[in-house]
């Protein structure tokens, strides 16, 4: 496990619900954590939300200022470079597409210093309108790539249809994020797989749905 660990992904990928997870499984090793949400663009399923869930576990969260407000300003308000030069492991949860990319982008210069202890993660759900294909999901990781101007480093397989999620679901995922991997040159890091769920997959990581349904608050 690298000490930062950016997680990017398309919109609905499930991105924030694996760093949720990442980041308890951290906290409950008895690691330091620190999350930051650096989601400008959608208000919706966001780290910010998991404020109670991560003071519970003693994770730090750094957010927006606006987050979680009725107030749509794309404002960054924290010191990302002193957050990242601290103790402990840094989680940031990135904007979807590459329209949230562009805010990571302006701190490209600043993790060259970490480059040895940095892991860019792409999740990936080939349940997820517009990236049901390997072609699809590798261009949108491309237009990521030169938002950020930074390359990922690893992929994450997040398949799945929420509570209708079954081992077949992601044992199927399985063809599709070894496309990925083998075309991008780039390993399956972790394959998230919902807790109570038993399947043969590569690298399975087991998950908690900690993300909610608007109508579910």
């Amino acid at each position: 496990m690298k000490k930062i660990n950016i997680v990017t992904g398309h919109y609905g990928s499930g991105k924030t619900n694996f760093s949720a997870n990442l980041a308890v499984k951290l906290a409950e090793s008895g690691e330091k954590v620190t999350v930051v949400d650096l989601d400008i663009v959608n208000p919706y399923f966001r780290s910010a939300d998991f404020l109670e869930l991560f003071g519970s576990k003693n994770i730090e969260l750094v957010a927006p200022m606006y987050a979680n407000s009725n107030l749509d300003i794309p404002a960054i308000s924290f010191d990302l470079e002193r957050i990242a030069s601290e103790s402990g492991y840094l989680i940031i949860d990135v904007g979807g597409d590459d329209a949230g990319a562009i805010a990571l982008g302006r701190y490209q210069k600043a993790f060259l210093e970490f480059a040895d202890d940095l892991a860019m993660l792409y999740v990936v759900n080939c349940r997820r309108f517009l990236t049901r294909t390997a072609e699809e999901a590798l261009s949108l990781m491309y237009e990521i790539e030169a938002a950020a101007g930074m390359r990922h480093t690893a992929i994450v397989n997040n398949t799945n249809l929420l509570y209708e999620t079954t081992a077949e679901v992601l044992e199927a995922s399985e063809k599709f994020a070894e496309e990925i991997s083998e075309k991008a040159g780039l390993p399956i890091e972790y394959t998230c797989v919902p807790m109570g769920i038993s399947a043969r997959v590569t690298n399975p990581f087991p998950v908690e749905i900690y993300v909610k349904k608007i109508w579910e608050e």
